[in-house]
C-alpha cells in the first residue's frame, strides 16, 4: 500500500484501487524488447495484481514488477535502492531487483525484474508450528540500526497515536460488519496507545501481512513486497507474530526467541496487529475476501494466548 500519497478512509473502504494504466503481456514484452532484449523471448504470463503493483512471471526464475498507480512509483525506486543493501543480512530470500527498468513504450514509471520465488502466500499455505523462531530470526536480522537517509513512512513505524483517527474510524465501521471487533481487541488497542515508544528506529519492512510472506512445504521461504520499507518502530513488524502465525505455541516461541524486548514494545506490536487486522478487513470486505479473512484471523489471534 502506498506511503507517499495519502489514502482516504473512503478509498480504503472501497476496496482495492483501480489500476491507473493497463498493464498486459504486450506492454511488458515491449518494455523488455526495448530495455532488456536478452529476456524478451522468455515465456511471460500475467500474475497477481496487488494494491500498488502488478507482477508477471517471466520464464521459470524471474518476474517483472511494475507499479499500477502513480502513488507506488516512488516505492519501487525505494526497493531498487535499498534491497541490495539489506538482503545480505537476512536469513530469508527477498526480491532484490536483478534488472532495472525505466519509463518507455507509453508506460510512465520505473519497474524491476526480480527473482520468482516458489511458494504460496501464507494465508493459502499455512506455516508449520515450528516457524515461530524462523520468523523471529528474520525480524532480528532486519531490525538493525537504520541509516539516516533511509526513508521515513508517515503510515508505518510511527507512534500509534498518529494512526489514532483512521483506526478509530475503522473500529466503528468494521465493528458493524464483523463480530471479531471485541471489547478485548479494543482494550489491546488502548493499552498499545499508552505504551511508550522506548526503542531507537531500525529498518522495518512495514507491511508483513499474509500476502507478503511466502510458504513452501510448511516453511517460510521468502518475504516480498518491500514498498513500505522505512526506518521506524520495530513493533510495526513484530505485529507479524499475529498476522502470520496461526498457532499459539508458535507465537509464544517467536516472542521468546526474538530476544530481550520490553513489555511496552510488545504492547505496541499488538496495537499494530490490531491496526493491520482492521485495515485488512476494511480494505478487503468490498472485493477481496482473502484480505478480509486474514484481517479477521489476526484479530481473533490477539484474543488468544499469548
Amino acid at each position: 500500500m502506498s506511503v507517499d500519497k495519502p489514502i482516504s478512509v473512503a478509498e480504503m473502504s472501497a476496496g482495492t484501487p483501480s489500476s491507473e494504466i493497463e498493464i498486459d503481456v504486450v506492454l511488458v514484452r515491449s518494455l523488455l524488447l526495448q530495455q532488456h532484449p536478452d529476456l524478451a523471448n522468455l515465456p511471460l504470463h500475467a500474475g497477481e495484481s496487488g494494491w500498488d503493483n502488478m507482477l508477471l512471471r517471466l520464464g521459470d526464475k524471474l518476474a517483472v514488477r511494475l507499479p499500477r498507480r502513480s502513488a507506488a512509483a516512488i516505492l519501487i525506486k525505494h526497493e531498487q535502492r535499498w534491497l541490495p543493501e539489506i538482503a545480505p543480512h537476512l536469513p530469508l530470500p527477498i526480491p532484490v531487483p536483478l534488472r532495472l527498468g525505466v519509463p518507455g513504450c507509453g508506460y510512465p514509471w520505473h519497474w524491476s525484474v526480480v527473482p520468482w520465488f516458489p511458494g504460496n502466500p501464507s494465508d493459502l499455505a499455512k506455516p508449520n508450528a515450528d516457524q515461530g523462531p524462523v520468523l523471529s530470526a528474520f525480524l532480528r536480522a532486519l531490525h538493525l540500526p537504520a541509516p539516516t537517509d533511509l526513508p521515513l513512512n508517515p503510515y508505518r513505524g510511527v507512534p500509534l497515536r498518529q494512526r489514532l483517527s483512521v483506526t478509530e474510524e475503522r473500529f466503528e465501521r468494521v465493528g458493524r460488519l464483523t463480530d471479531c471487533v471485541t471489547q478485548e481487541v479494543r482494550e489491546i488497542w488502548n493499552q498499545a496507545l499508552n505504551a511508550p515508544l522506548d526503542v531507537a528506529p531500525t529498518w522495518i519492512h512495514g507491511d508483513l501481512h499474509s500476502r507478503n510472506v511466502l510458504v513452501k512445504h510448511g516453511a517460510f521461504c521468502a518475504v516480498i513486497d518491500w514498498g513500505d520499507l522505512a526506518q521506524g518502530d520495530r513493533a510495526t513488524d513484530l505485529a507479524a507474530i499475529w498476522t502470520l502465525l496461526p498457532d499459539v505455541t508458535s507465537r509464544l516461541r517467536a516472542m521468546q526467541s526474538y530476544g530481550d524486548t520490553s513489555g511496552a514494545t510488545w504492547l505496541r506490536a499488538k496495537g499494530w496487529a490490531v491496526m493491520f487486522g482492521l485495515m485488512l478487513i476494511d480494505s478487503g470486505i468490498v472485493n477481496d475476501a482473502r484480505l478480509a479473512s486474514a484481517g479477521e484471523a489476526t484479530l481473533w489471534r490477539l484474543t488468544e494466548e499469548p
